[in-house]
């Protein structure tokens, strides 16, 4: 783990390049919520190995990364993203977002386009919250700072993956569970504040001109085929990968198909 500091608050990531190789470019690798960088280790060695660097921060709030307390929108975390690859020296790099990932990427790509190389936008969607959603965020964003995060996490691991995945990957579940019950709650409470507020991204999706791929899994209870369908819609060059048996977490929950997936639609960038 590195730490920099970028803007007012130090970040914690890890950046692992490949040994004795210029490097096919950078991937940026970017968390949900309430977890952290970790959620991408299955996707580190692969990436490296077919020669990207990789990037993998804990966002504000989350991880090891500072914590600031009330409301953090979006656009700050996509502008923490930008800085981190400048205090790093990255002009460039692949964006990979999973949830609320996706949706920093999406922000990224609205406010930083010319850092962009390509957009891999996994389980996520543009669309902004109805008004009973946006009231849930910020009851739980209250709930998380009165009461931490394990009855929380309790709650929502079901709906994070599969029904298979639960009966048959038990390490994935406690992963996920270790995540999420070690964010600190005032973090995870401004991050849902902050996403309540969050712009509609279909217009942002409709102007971005670099190489997107769309991944989600059928059995995702946040991410609608309407939203898949909608992105890719929306997206001028864009691949998209369904993937049957998937919740919420594709890259955890098949590592495998997803790594494939993602390699097959880099080595054309490569």
């Amino acid at each position: 783990m590195k730490i920099v500091k970028t803007r007012e608050i130090h970040v914690a990531f890890d950046d692992v390049r490949p040994e004795g190789q210029t490097g096919a470019g950078t991937v940026l690798l970017v968390h949900g919520h309430p977890f952290d960088r970790s959620m991408w280790q299955p996707q580190i060695a692969p990436l490296v190995a077919a020669g990207w660097r990789v990037l993998v921060p804990d966002l504000r709030g989350y991880g090891a990364s500072s914590v600031t307390t009330g409301k953090v929108t979006l656009d700050v975390f996509a502008d923490d993203l930008a800085g981190l690859l400048d205090a790093v020296g990255v002009e460039a790099a692949v964006v990979c977002g999973l949830s609320m990932g996706g949706q920093i990427a999406m922000e990224f790509a609205r406010r930083h386009a010319r850092l962009l190389r390509a957009l891999v936008l996994a389980s996520t969607f543009p669309r902004i919250d109805p008004d009973d959603v946006r009231r849930h965020r910020l009851a739980t964003a209250d709930r998380l700072e009165r009461e931490g995060m394990e009855a929380f996490a309790e709650e929502v691991l079901p709906k994070m993956l599969a029904a298979v995945t639960v009966d048959t990957m038990p390490a994935v579940v406690t992963h996920i569970r270790r995540m999420m019950r070690s964010t600190p709650p005032a973090g995870a409470a401004a991050a849902l504040r902050g996403r309540a507020e969050r712009p509609p991204y279909e217009p942002v999706l409709a102007e971005v001109a670099a190489p997107a791929l769309v991944i989600a899994g059928d059995t995702d209870a946040f991410t609608t085929r309407a939203d898949v369908d909608s992105m890719c819609s929306l997206l001028r060059d864009v691949r998209l990968v369904w993937m049957n048996g998937v919740g919420h977490m594709p890259n955890l929950e098949r590592p495998n198909a997803f790594n494939i997936a993602l390699l097959a639609f880099l080595a054309v960038l490569a």
